[in-house]
């Protein structure tokens, strides 16, 4: 059972209305050129920076940007491109799996449902809504470590489990910022509210926030 927000409806509005006031247009910060490309660059982003995931798949993409010409490449290759990536061994392995599925039972396109995205060799339910809210614009919330802990700090979407984050984040997050919500809040924990010390004296939502420990000056170099 998900817990109810220990923020008021009026302050998450004036926190999502300064996220828009800063970031109107959020992105994502992986690298792609279709919605294949999309999908292959959210499993691989598994456990590993989007940066490092990046530099990977630049490479990847130039030779092989469709199911065919992945699949072609054969396990094998793939792993060779994607070795600097952590658990590449499993995720090639995935990546193959995954294209043969798509050109099997997709006529090579990308499911735009999260049950079918999800059947998906290497797809869970992050992947499956990452790639629902960048390719399809669906208004899906993708809970990874930086979302989980800035709805449970701040006291927006307090929750045990991601599942429960992301459906009380669902229930809270006015209507209008669903879509950019995901992005917002991960480039928030990416960059300003970090896990070890977060950087209170230039966010954003600092007067909307519950976090009792908040990080007022910058430590001196």
């Amino acid at each position: 059972m998900a817990k109810r927000s220990r923020l008021t409806k009026q302050t998450i509005h004036q926190m999502f209305a300064n996220f828009e006031a800063s970031n109107p247009n959020p992105q994502g910060e992986l690298d792609y050129v279709n919605e294949f490309t999309l999908l292959v660059a959210v499993v691989l982003s598994a456990q590993a920076t989007d940066v490092g995931v990046n530099k990977a798949t630049g490479p990847l993409f130039k030779i092989a940007s469709t199911p065919e010409a992945m699949y072609a490449l054969g396990e094998e290759k793939i792993r060779e491109y994607i070795k600097t990536i952590g658990l590449y061994r499993n995720k090639a392995k995935n990546v193959y799996a995954l294209c043969r599925d798509l050109i099997d039972n997709h006529n090579s396109v990308v499911p735009q449902t999260r049950e079918e995205l999800e059947a998906l060799p290497g797809v869970g339910r992050k992947t499956a809504n990452v790639v629902l809210n960048i390719a399809f614009g669906q208004p899906t919330i993708a809970v990874d470590t930086h979302l989980f802990r800035i709805s449970n700090r701040t006291g927006l979407a307090p929750g045990k489990t991601p599942l429960a984050v992301e459906t009380l984040l669902e229930k809270v997050v006015p209507a209008e910022y669903l879509l950019h919500a995901h992005h917002w809040l991960i480039l928030h924990g990416r960059y300003i509210c970090k896990a070890r010390k977060p950087e209170c004296y230039h966010c954003v939502i600092i007067d909307q926030c519950k976090f009792k420990d908040k990080v007022l000056e910058a430590s001196p170099k």
